[in-house]
């Protein structure tokens, strides 16, 4: 699974989107630099140089703001790498994952909209969606390897992909260590060479 580019990227819009767009960024700062407890609005009004009311009205609450920002980040994200292997498919996902996991800034934010999810119902749900979408997105790689013969037919694509990630994220959480293009590799051809052996093929009944 991809990670997006940092939020509040150049985008054109109206008055709108540029308050949108504004204020998403201030966020973004602010959760990466404090934390989701540390999440005001009036204070994110402020550093986007934005009225207070608008930020109230618009997102009405730190939860409302966050899962907003996850679905900016959502929409930002980069298309799926398509290089005509699995293998090398799933090492580009790992290694955007790596890229973006290792910028300081990045990782910071990502581990506060996690926090922010194990305490914010909004926040939670926003992030389902994001790896959902960000999923499905890498997904197709998948779908064309079992097309290609590369694994077997009804190969679960989401499993593929989010197998991909999962140690990737471990190790930002868990192990405080730096991430390298190497633990990439190690993470995309792992879950490679366990959808080949067809861990993630999905079996008809037999009714045994």
């Amino acid at each position: 699974m991809s990670v997006p580019p940092a939020p509040g990227a150049q985008r054109p819009g109206g008055r709108t989107a540029r308050v949108r767009e504004a204020v998403l960024q201030a966020a973004g700062d602010a959760l990466a630099a404090d934390g989701f407890e540390a999440l005001d609005l009036a204070d994110i009004a402020r550093r986007a140089d934005v009225g207070k009311t608008t930020v109230y009205r618009r997102w009405g609450s730190s939860g409302a703001l966050a899962a907003d920002l996850l679905a900016d980040m959502a929409e930002q994200s980069l298309p799926r790498t398509d290089t005509g292997s699995l293998r090398t498919d799933l090492r580009a996902n790992a290694r955007l994952v790596v890229k973006t996991l290792a910028d300081p800034r990045q990782s910071r934010l990502f581990k506060a909209l996690i926090a922010a999810s194990l305490c914010n119902d909004q926040a939670a749900q926003a992030l389902h969606r994001f790896y959902a979408v960000r999923i499905e997105e890498w997904a197709g790689c998948v779908r064309d390897a079992a097309t290609r013969g590369e694994v077997p037919a009804g190969t679960d694509p989401h499993a593929v992909v989010a197998a991909v990630s999962a140690p990737l994220y471990y190790a930002l959480l868990n192990t405080g260590r730096p991430l390298t293009d190497a633990d990439a590799d190690r993470a995309a051809a792992a879950a490679a060479a366990a959808a080949q052996a067809g861990v993630w093929a999905r079996q008809e009944a037999d009714g045994s």
